[in-house]
């Protein structure tokens, strides 16, 4: 047996009698419609076999019930890279991409985008009273283009 097939029945033997997370089984379904959607279009795309690659380790991720998070989103922005552009493809890729998403974002990931929250040890949002942001720090356009 190979040593690769060994990490994988141990890990399969941890994971004995846990429930099966549905978002992986979403994920799992999503990444075969799209790979079925791409086995099906008779274009040839330049990125076709780097999409088949990640699309095999979603699969993979997504049988193992992984929910690294930025492997699943670095996964998802190279496939999107290799077909993005193929309308057909789109709905699959779409639904992909949902099914990612519904792992959640990465850690700390919402406070970078919104600011401290509220109340928080930091203080309102961009330093204003109630959270509305502070027209100071807001980016105005250049003049004249």
């Amino acid at each position: 047996m190979a040593e690769g097939a060994v990490v994988v029945e141990e890990e399969r033997a941890d994971r004995f009698g846990e429930e099966p997370d549905p978002r992986a089984g979403e994920l799992g379904a999503a990444v075969s419609r799209l790979r079925r959607a791409l086995a099906g279009h008779p274009a040839l795309l330049p990125d076709r076999d780097a999409a088949e690659d990640e699309l095999a380790a979603l699969d993979a991720m997504a049988r193992a019930g992984a929910t690294d998070v930025s492997r699943l989103r670095r996964s998802l922005l190279l496939v999107a890279g290799a077909v993005g552009s193929v309308s057909a493809l789109a709905p699959a890729l779409g639904d992909v991409r949902a099914a990612v998403e519904s792992f959640g974002g990465l850690p700390g990931e919402a406070e970078a985008a919104n600011g401290p929250v509220n109340g928080s040890a930091d203080g309102p949002v961009n330093g204003a009273p109630g959270g509305a942001p502070d027209e100071r720090a807001l980016p105005r356009p250049r003049e004249g283009a």
